[in-house]
């Protein structure tokens, strides 16, 4: 490892997480722009089968899910795939890249959220530059997470039974849609594509999977949850299943009630399908909703990279000045204030596509070195109680993980070099944090002596 650890006498992290609050933490990490952004662009590759890279992605994310709750019990600190990582290959190098990796895809993941803040949800209300409303989103993001995570924890159950409301309604347009004999349902099992049928189906499923992200983010709270090795991988599992099922039904029901072109077209999809609906929702109270979704997404990632740059910190990984939390608040401001002066840079001078493809990209790098540390580190003895996954988990993950990073999927250029371009960045800083790790290190012996 590089760097010094945290100093002893820094207070810990607050223990208030209960298991139902961490099922709403997931649950609110997965939902959230993704569904409400992303359905368009998946119809524009499939067709009316938007379910299907739905389900795939779906299965896919449970796979690596399965790594994390069993990596989460035998490591339970807040570093995650940085430290599962350090624990299975012991290389620095690689250790800090996988953390830096997992913190640019969240930071990513925020500026796309703060960006599609200020796209057509918001303009059924008012007209603003997309770039200050994402500015000025962060900062208030950045306010409340160095609150406290309970207050953030609260802020999240309320986000989270919002967006789940809309979601819900979508639903029940569609079951109501399917009484009347509105719609047409054959069409969701109609696959339009442009080229080879697998080929499509893959570049939907890499747009699917990036609604079902966030779940990973759920084991760098486990320093802050009352049982972690119990309550950890119920939540994970709860979460991710509420999530898949509900999009099953929200993508069957957008096809159905609208026509593919016509969702590929649309910046706010699912606003297309209240519209179509002769259910009588005002357009703007669904617009709000889809607002607080966008927002829940943002404020459930800006908590999770900071508390993975303090877990980083506290294990020694990066400058220990990162661990410093404050003892009122027990909340790591400086932690919270490098992520929050990222995620602006990104949302200033980002797009919102390229962003969400760009965090696709590297968590799917993240999650393939996670499987991999979990069937490295099957050798290690799990403690009592804790989840133990299935060894074909963990290997189906790695390999699907690769094939969705590979160029198989019809991925821009600009995507892989802008993934490059921010681990080119992570080298360089493990180069200046291990030559300031080394003279500091060359100093104190000299002081000794």
């Amino acid at each position: 490892m590089t760097g010094r650890t945290a100093p002893a006498a820094q207070p810990a992290l607050a223990r208030v997480l209960s298991g139902r609050m961490l099922l709403f933490l997931v649950l609110g990490d997965v939902l959230g722009s993704g569904i409400y952004a992303l359905t368009g662009q998946i119809a524009a590759d499939v067709g009316g089968m938007i379910w299907a890279p739905f389900l795939i992605a779906f299965a896919l994310a449970f796979l690596t899910g399965t790594a994390y709750a069993e990596l989460v019990g035998k490591f339970p600190q807040a570093a995650g795939a940085a430290l599962y990582a350090n624990e299975a290959f012991r290389r620095p190098f690689l250790t800090f890249m996988v953390g830096f990796t997992v913190l640019a895809a969240g930071i990513t993941s925020t500026a796309t959220a703060a960006r599609a803040i200020g796209g057509k949800y918001l303009a059924e209300f008012v007209a603003a530059p997309t770039v200050l409303v994402a500015v000025v989103f962060i900062l208030l993001t950045a306010a409340l997470n160095a609150r406290g995570i309970a207050e953030s924890a609260r802020v999240n159950l309320v986000l989270t039974v919002i967006e789940l409301a809309g979601l819900l309604l979508i639903v029940g347009i569609g079951v109501h849609a399917l009484a009347t004999g509105a719609g047409e349902p054959g069409r969701a099992f109609e696959l339009r594509t442009e080229g080879p049928a697998p080929l499509a189906l893959l570049a939907g499923t890499t747009l699917a999977l990036y609604a079902m992200l966030g779940f990973e983010n759920s084991v760098n709270l486990v320093e802050e949850a009352r049982r972690p090795r119990r309550d950890l991988p119920r939540a994970l599992f709860g979460g991710m299943s509420i999530a898949g099922t509900v999009y099953l039904f929200v993508a069957f029901t957008c096809a159905m009630l609208v026509d593919p072109d016509i969702l590929a077209g649309s910046g706010a999809p699912l606003l297309e399908v209240v519209k179509a609906s002769d259910v009588p929702v005002p357009s703007k109270l669904f617009a709000a909703v889809a607002l607080v979704a966008v927002a829940n997404t943002a404020l459930m990632n800006m908590v999770m990279a900071s508390r993975l740059v303090y877990g980083m910190a506290a294990q020694g990984t990066i400058p220990s000045v990162f661990a410093r939390v404050l003892p009122g608040r027990r909340t790591p401001p400086i932690a919270i204030g490098f992520v929050t002066a990222l995620a602006v840079t990104l949302a200033s001078t980002g797009q919102l596509a390229g962003l969400a493809d760009t965090t696709v990209l590297l968590l799917l790098l993240v999650f393939f070195v996670v499987n991999l540390s979990a069937l490295v580190l099957r050798r290690e003895p799990a403690p009592p109680g804790a989840y133990r996954a299935p060894i074909w988990a963990p290997a189906l993950g790695a390999l699907s993980c690769a094939t969705l990073a590979s160029p198989l999927v019809h991925r821009e250029g600009t995507v892989y070099l802008r993934a490059l371009g921010l681990l080119a960045l992570a080298a360089v800083l493990f180069r200046v944090q291990k030559a300031v790790s080394d003279r500091f290190r060359a100093c104190e012996v000299s002081g000794a002596a």
